[in-house]
């Protein structure tokens, strides 16, 4: 990466969804820290452009122009994929799974390659991409397979509160069943790098307990002592600072007032809950960015989901997309430095 500011390829999302609108209304103050180029469908994201009034103009470019994308907040680039034949804001449609798995694709090819320096994506439906084919629940592990990664995890900010998982998108009893030693320690050493990246020097992690009270001695369950525990001194041993297995009913509590970097969380529900509380204010704004951790290249995204029920408005917010665009110029900044040390 050069010294100018990071180029961040943002995907478009769901063209049914806030996707586009959230870019749109997020580039002007994202452009002050980064050089922006939408992939996405050039006449959707014009649509989005009229819809929240805001002064931007859409420019298209290919491939060989995006060396020259530059900051001007009144001006977005796109790299038009052409494949939306028409805009109906809320319709779960096959065909806008398949438009927004070719956003995901093709810029995860142009961060491999080099061609952007981080990814940002708004967000999918699942429903969508299934019925389209896709064989991933989400983003994560479309990622992991087309990057060859196989130790990986999510990472939700929100402020000064991270928690990274153990699994995510999948059912709860299977969510147990991933709680071994191998998989909790590969979670708190990508963690503990992931951490680095965002400028944590000497990283406290804290290490979620899966059942009530941590198991209580046994008394509730003998995953926390069999499996967890094992998993953090196996961490300690290699130098990481990591404590657990803690409580989980109060050790998001002592993470958010400063006592820890990250919560290492044994499943979905258990690190998004308190991420959530916090992200969401009471006019339905939601802050929180998501990354992908343990990934050879950069990607976070925004911390919501498509809002079927406001798209077309022009009053989705902004701000996630915004402060995960921030976070991916952070980290695409901190392994250009690292890579120059």
């Amino acid at each position: 990466m050069s010294s100018a500011k990071p180029l961040v390829a943002v995907t478009m999302g769901d063209p049914a969804g806030i996707g586009a609108e959230v870019a749109v209304k997020g580039y002007p103050e994202a452009s002050d820290f980064a050089r922006v180029v939408v992939v996405g469908d050039a006449d959707v994201v014009r649509r989005a452009v009229d819809v929240c009034d805001v002064s931007v103009e859409v420019v298209v470019v290919d491939e060989a122009e995006l060396a020259t994308v530059d900051d001007d907040p009144a001006t977005l680039a796109v790299l038009d994929c052409d494949n939306v034949d028409e805009v109906a804001y809320g319709e779960l449609r096959a065909d806008y799974g398949a438009a927004s798995l070719d956003y995901i694709e093709r810029a995860i090819d142009l961060a491999i390659a080099g061609a952007v320096d981080a990814i940002t994506t708004a967000p999918i439906n699942k429903q969508a991409t299934r019925m389209a084919g896709a064989e991933h629940a989400g983003h994560t592990g479309l990622l992991a397979e087309r990057t060859g990664v196989e130790n990986y995890s999510m990472m939700l900010i929100e402020d000064d509160l991270r928690v990274t998982h153990v699994s995510t998108h999948v059912p709860l009893r299977e969510a147990c069943d991933l709680v071994t030693t191998e998989r909790v320690l590969d979670t708190i050493a990508v963690t503990h790098e992931a951490l680095g990246e965002l400028g944590v020097d000497e990283p406290r992690i804290a290490v979620a307990g899966l059942n009530p009270h941590a198991g209580d001695g046994g008394l509730l369950g003998d995953e926390d002592d069999a499996e967890i525990a094992p998993a953090v001194e196996r961490a300690r041993e290699r130098g990481i600072d990591a404590v657990g297995p803690q409580s989980p009913d109060t050790v998001y509590v002592s993470a958010a007032r400063g006592d820890f970097d990250c919560v290492v969380s044994m499943y979905h529900d258990q690190g998004h809950i308190p991420l959530k509380l916090l992200g969401f204010d009471a006019t339905g704004g939601v802050s929180g960015v998501n990354m992908t951790i343990g990934l050879p290249i950069v990607r976070t995204s925004v911390d919501h989901g498509t809002a079927f029920d406001i798209a077309g408005e022009g009053v989705a917010s902004e701000t996630s997309m915004v402060d995960a665009i921030r976070v991916a110029c952070e980290v695409a900044r901190g392994r250009a430095s690292a890579t120059a040390r």
